[in-house]
């Protein structure tokens, strides 16, 4: 039996107990008053956060993927934080995964009895072919869904890196987890609903996670994300301003130069930067892990031996 009293999500909120005697205006005031101690909350525990970050770094960088696994809301979230990275960062759709107890239905529509299933987890990260390389991300406001530590234990098995979002204090997937992480946002204005507080302080830390990871895999040059893929109309005008932004061309030289780059915002600036080929910037880009910043450092120093010579 599970004693809801425990939870820190279960908690009675004393600051909104009386919420459905207030006006629209006054419902509000209190719904973000309750929500602006989230960002402090998320502050406290950023030691946390970036030890989980750097062990998955070190999972993508060597090939491995992100994984996202949770029930309800919590999974909700890690399948929108996934499906965010190939249009943003310009990664293949199989890089960060989402996935959510209950499968695709799931997404929009309750299947409430799914977490807690835990054979159902092995299942569905078997029918990715998770493996030792990847990193798993288990998402559980509550600290103690089944599906979810089930997910958890299966990937230290194989090795894994295995890190947990939660928002109660010991929580049971912290037990599991490598890297555990946990924001103790408080009781939720309404009793028990885990979509608001403890939700925003999972995507908050979402959020880092796959910004930070893509920023340390080069797919951000100052704070322009450069990987993007210029798929359609508006995508094709970003690629060309940023461009414009991070060089001294304007207009058709930058599409010519954009052009000329094969499509790559990255090849084109490094192209404009080091006063290099195509192929040059290309291959100047894999020798620097595809950061920008590194490559253009790379040949400055080449040059520098060079004139020394």
């Amino acid at each position: 039996m599970i004693d809801l009293n425990l939870l820190d999500t279960e908690g009675v909120n004393e600051n909104s107990r009386n919420i459905d005697k207030k006006s629209t205006l006054e419902v509000l005031e209190t719904i973000n008053r309750e929500d602006q101690k989230v960002a402090e909350v998320v502050r406290e525990i950023l030691p946390d956060i970036e030890k989980a970050i750097e062990a998955i770094y070190e999972k993508v960088r060597n090939g491995g993927r992100i994984i996202y696994i949770g029930a309800g809301t919590s999974g909700r979230l890690g399948v929108l934080d996934a499906s965010e990275c190939p249009p943003t960062y310009g990664v293949d759709p199989g890089l960060v995964r989402g996935i959510i107890a209950g499968g695709y239905k799931a997404l929009h529509s309750a299947i409430e009895g799914a977490e807690d299933v835990k054979e159902e987890a092995v299942k569905d990260l078997e029918d990715i072919g998770f493996s030792n390389q990847d990193a798993l991300v288990g998402l559980a406001a509550s600290g103690r869904t089944p599906y979810v530590i089930s997910a958890l234990e299966y990937a230290n098995k194989l090795g894994a890196v295995t890190a947990s979002i939660s928002c109660v204090r010991n929580a049971e997937v912290s037990k599991t987890a490598q890297y555990p992480i946990e924001a103790i946002v408080g009781p939720e204005v309404v009793t028990g609903s885990t979509r608001m507080k403890a939700g925003t302080a999972q995507k908050l830390i979402l959020n880092m996670i796959s910004t930070t990871v893509m920023i340390k895999l080069g797919k951000v040059y100052g704070n322009l994300m450069v990987d993007v893929k210029a798929t359609n109309r508006k995508l094709m005008v970003r690629a060309k301003r940023i461009i414009e932004m991070t060089t001294d061309l304007r207009g058709s030289e930058a599409e010519e130069l954009f052009i000329e780059s094969g499509f790559s915002v990255k090849t084109a600036i490094v192209m404009n930067k080091t006063g290099s080929t195509k192929e040059e910037a290309e291959i100047l880009l894999d020798l620097n892990e595809g950061r920008i910043s590194r490559a253009i450092e790379y040949t400055e120093k080449s040059e520098e031996k060079h004139y020394e010579q």
